[in-house]
């Protein structure tokens, strides 16, 4: 599809040349130029480790050799201050979003940005990411971020109750916030489907933080006053941000 943005391009460029006669040396000769440019973008196939390569130079160049004191600071260690639990989706990275540097945010990301609940078989790689930013690296916020035009809420909301399954994991997983989805369809008469969507994606990053106080870890440290719980939600369509606490009402345990 790309190649035949070029060529049409050349070709109107081409065109040009043949039917305007009276075009001078000088604009004639850079109408060639812009399209033999064109023609040599257009051939170029996308090379994945030339973009790896290009990328990691500029980061080099740019960021790492132009602040030695962050980095020798973290090549002794980190000391984040938010686990940021947000969507694997290529158009929503927090480090750029909300311009957090190296160090900031200890960060897991995944479909649709679900925190599942405390279950130590099933969900243990999600687990341990929260244990070691909690307990390791004492993080004092945890915020949830969810986002617009997200598929995995998207699936949620239009995947049968039935039983029935179409993917390996996608829909298992999702259902981790299917409290969400019961929660919209039951307010949402009268919305479209993607009015109801966009509600969901801000319903799920509540029920993510509900389930984040089933990790006794995390209760604890809220209770305590060591650790925030935040939502957020991402409007790349809008370029908009939200950002909100829950309050729980949580009593701390009584030894009788």
């Amino acid at each position: 599809m790309a190649n035949d943005s070029y060529k049409d391009a050349i070709a109107g460029l081409s065109k040009l040349l043949s039917e305007r006669a009276d075009l001078g040396s000088v604009a004639a000769s850079k109408i060639k130029q812009i399209a033999a440019e064109l023609e040599a973008a257009g051939s170029k196939e996308f090379d994945p480790a030339e973009r790896i390569r290009t990328g990691f130079l500029h980061f080099k160049t740019e960021k790492y050799d132009k602040d030695p004191k962050l980095y020798g600071a973290l090549a002794k260690g980190q000391s984040p201050k938010f686990l940021v639990f947000a969507c694997s989706d290529s158009r929503v990275c927090p480090s750029h979003t909300l311009n957090f540097q190296p160090g900031e945010a200890f960060m897991v990301r995944n479909i649709a940005n679900m925190v599942p609940p405390y279950d130590q078989a099933k969900y243990s790689g999600a687990g341990s990411a929260i244990e070691y930013a909690v307990l390791h690296l004492k993080v004092e916020n945890i915020v949830v971020i969810g986002h617009s035009c997200c598929g995995g809420i998207k699936g949620l909301m239009s995947f049968p109750d039935d039983g029935s399954s179409s993917t390996d994991f996608i829909e298992n997983w999702v259902k981790i916030c299917s409290a969400a989805k019961t929660k919209v369809a039951a307010k949402g008469e009268g919305l479209s489907f993607e009015e109801q969507c966009h509600s969901c994606e801000k319903e799920a990053v509540n029920v993510s933080l509900g389930n984040l106080l089933t990790y006794p870890f995390v209760r604890e440290a809220v209770v305590n006053g060591a650790v925030s719980l935040k939502g957020a939600h991402y409007d790349f369509v809008k370029g908009t941000f939200e950002l909100w606490d829950l309050h729980f009402a949580i009593s701390p345990s009584i030894a009788i």
